[in-house]
């Protein structure tokens, strides 16, 4: 990707793509379905991954559950931007929970409902690798063909590719699995967001390149780089309290953010550089609260420093 595509930005950020694809700024609402997790259903096991909270990242989710139609839904949503001018078209983002866990038939009539909008652009659904099946696709094919001009997005929770951390956080999964469903879904050309956590005990600026060098290699669409949040009522908060986890500074967070962005294959979109931890549940770190600082921050940094993404692609890091 050509930076002068960036629009002013030192990385190639969602809103680029929006815009450079779609003519403007698309608005995303995030809706609770429902679901459950096979990390909290007892296929796995009953406490989730040692971060999630009881909302499974859902917090600031419309609840489908609350509302009888999409269009209600949808409503619900938008009110949410009411303190703000905003565009027409949006992406119903699949958010809390496992969006693919669930009955074939639900799952389509999910999709559909949320498609069939006239004021949806597209549909993103936040998922784990290994709770994609033939079948599952089956159903994103159909979709991308009943819905030729509306996009698909899937979005996958990896977080990091190294065994002892996945295991470490009860992820669940191999690396191998996440691998074969990148392979499957980019065969039938579905567009996949790999979710990527910074600051997971144990970790170093090399443990988080080297994840970052296998996403270069398997060919993900897109990423989200997410801070490590502490939450309330989690097993990592427990170890928190113990003094056995510590939170990165938001300089060590600002650093280990441009040296992943410059390491990013440049023709990967930007989905996020942070986070948004819910005030009533964060722990630590409170300075990720402000998010507009976080991310101006990190944009003035990369300035000084002259850095972009892909500017260090393919140099080894020691």
């Amino acid at each position: 990707m050509n930076p002068e595509h960036w629009h002013g930005r030192p990385y190639y950020s969602v809103d680029a793509y929006l815009k450079n694809t779609y003519g403007g700024k698309l608005y995303k609402i995030a809706v609770d379905a429902g679901f459950t997790c096979p990390n909290r259903d007892g296929t796995l096991g009953h406490n989730g991954c040692i971060f999630c909270s009881a909302g499974g990242s859902g917090e600031h989710a419309v609840r489908v559950s609350e509302y009888r139609t999409v269009k209600e839904q949808l409503d619900a949503g938008m009110a949410m931007f009411s303190h703000k001018r905003i565009g027409q078209r949006f992406i119903v983002y699949f958010q809390a929970y496992t969006n693919t866990y669930g009955p074939l038939d639900r799952l389509t009539t999910l999709y559909t409902q949320a498609l069939q909008a006239s004021a949806v652009a597209g549909i993103s659904i936040a998922t784990r690798p290994d709770c994609i099946t033939e079948d599952i696709v089956t159903i994103l094919v159909n979709l991308k063909k009943t819905f030729p001009d509306k996009f698909v997005w899937i979005e996958l929770g990896l977080q990091t590719i190294h065994r002892a951390t996945a295991e470490f956080i009860r992820r669940g999964y191999p690396l191998s699995t996440y691998d074969s469903c990148v392979s499957l879904l980019r065969r039938v050309h579905i567009p996949v967001i790999t979710h990527l956590i910074l600051g997971l005990p144990g970790e170093t600026e090399a443990h988080v390149l080297a994840t970052i060098d296998h996403l270069n290699q398997t060919g993900a669409w897109g990423v989200k780089l997410q801070l490590l949040h502490i939450l309330k009522d989690t097993d990592l908060a427990t170890l928190y309290r113990q003094g056995l986890c510590q939170p990165l500074s938001q300089e060590a967070y600002t650093d280990l953010v441009i040296s992943c962005l410059e390491h990013l294959d440049p023709n990967i979109v930007i989905h996020r550089l942070t986070g948004d931890g819910p005030k009533s549940l964060l722990l630590a770190p409170l300075w990720s609260l402000n998010k507009r600082g976080v991310l101006n921050t990190i944009h003035h940094t990369m300035k000084q420093r002259a850095a972009y993404q892909g500017r260090l692609l393919g140099k080894v890091f020691s």
